[in-house]
């Protein structure tokens, strides 16, 4: 899943930031609303954690545009004032979800979660494919019953394929999707990552690579 926090105050926004890298996301991080509709405009996010009182452009207008591209990214507004009436406001300019400040953190991954997998086909909270069973939430794996301890991410580039079906995912769409844009596009993470998750998984290969097109399961 990739995220994009937009939040000025930057000890917030960058141990946000930290603690849903943790849990396996891909997230990028910018500090005021031009920046964020500068991402938006590369970049293609599955949520992004939006503080509404912002410098530049105010979070209610990066809202309202992300509703005008008509982009399958969620929308989680962040706020200091947890009035009814500001909750109210904020989802009818296009949030699909509302987190006051303060918050505690495991509500914001839960909330996160739910929404990143609202952007998508709707699939089972846990995820189960050729004897593996992946639990996002929990984050852990298993196959055929046995645990499998996974970094981060190889955790991440296995949800990726794991939510694709059995369709082919491309190389670039697993930098896209398991690492933030400060990673080299030119590098073999995605290669050497994949090579060291067939290893955990075990035998017999459960991710298969497509010459010329990308891996899947």
């Amino acid at each position: 899943m990739r995220v994009l926090v937009v939040e000025d105050e930057q000890l917030l926004a960058d141990a946000v930031a930290t603690g849903l890298r943790r849990e396996a996301m891909a997230v990028d991080v910018v500090y005021d609303g031009e920046a964020a509709l500068e991402r938006i405009g590369v970049n293609d996010y599955d949520v992004v954690v939006l503080d509404r009182d912002l410098p530049l452009v105010h979070g209610d207008d990066v809202c309202r545009k992300l509703v005008e591209l008509g982009l399958p990214t969620r929308v989680l507004m962040l706020t200091a004032s947890g009035d009814v009436s500001d909750r109210v406001e904020g989802l009818e300019i296009g949030a699909d979800d509302y987190l006051p400040k303060p918050f505690a953190f495991s509500e914001l991954i839960a909330r996160v979660r739910a929404l990143g997998r609202r952007t998508s086909v709707p699939l089972p909270p846990v995820l189960e494919r050729a004897g593996i069973k992946l639990d996002p939430n929990r984050r852990e794996v298993f196959r055929e019953g046995s645990e499998v301890q996974l970094a981060p991410k190889e955790f991440a580039v296995l949800e990726v394929l794991m939510r694709s079906e059995g369709a082919v995912v491309s190389a670039e769409q697993l930098l896209e999707k398991a690492w933030d844009e400060n990673t080299d596009p030119f590098t073999n993470v995605v290669r050497v990552t994949v090579m060291t998750l067939r290893r955990k998984l075990g035998e017999p290969p459960v991710i298969v690579t497509v010459p010329g097109s990308g891996y899947r399961i």
